[in-house]
């Protein structure tokens, strides 16, 4: 009787406790339906420079989304490395670059504001989320290097990769698990290589 007592007793203490744990994890599955990945990756030059260009794709969920429309910012960042091939060495790394891309909606003036750190220009404001999407996952003309500091004839790889910074969430956000499982967003590094 005693032990039948204490079973249906710790049964009701961790019932509620599993049903918090089933919903957590039936609620996150959708948020790794689509995976951010990095495409259109080019690489190419000026006269002086060597330049870099992407695109996220699939970053945008839609619980993100709305959680930009109601006013919380968010930001990407790029990580770029740029490497001198040496077949019997490590490759030596020539250059590493990290760029942020911050947007934040005004609900008042219903406009995005788009910050670039590589960019040296006030943030662009727009009333298109599309536009602002598209100014989020873009990076065109970056200038990476200078083509003086590359060998003639060696080769070379760019790496990049791109994730979502969970720092530019309000402090009380992060205890709230399910609400930091929707801003989980890595890619994988990506690798091109070249000759100059």
């Amino acid at each position: 009787m005693i032990g039948s007592f204490f079973t249906g007793r710790l049964w009701q203490v961790l019932t509620p406790v599993f049903c918090i744990l089933i919903a957590f994890s039936l609620a996150a599955q959708p948020v790794y339906a689509q995976e951010a990945k990095l495409t259109h990756i080019v690489v190419t030059n000026t006269r002086d420079d060597l330049l870099f260009y992407l695109r996220v794709e699939g970053a945008f969920r839609e619980d993100m989304k709305r959680a930009i429309l109601s006013g919380v910012p968010a930001t990407f960042s790029f990580f770029i490395q740029l490497y001198k091939d040496r077949s019997l060495w490590l490759d030596k790394e020539i250059v590493e670059l990290k760029v942020t891309h911050t947007i934040r909606y005004n609900p008042v003036k219903k406009e995005f504001s788009v910050t670039r750190s590589w960019e040296n220009t006030p943030p662009v404001k727009t009333r298109s989320f599309l536009e602002a999407q598209k100014l989020m996952t873009e990076i065109d003309s970056l200038k990476v290097v200078e083509l003086e500091r590359l060998e003639k004839g060696r080769q070379y790889q760019i790496r990049a990769k791109a994730e979502l910074s969970k720092r530019t969430l309000p402090f009380y956000l992060h205890y709230v698990l399910f609400f930091i499982a929707l801003w989980d967003f890595e890619t994988d590094w990506y690798t091109t290589d070249f000759i100059y």
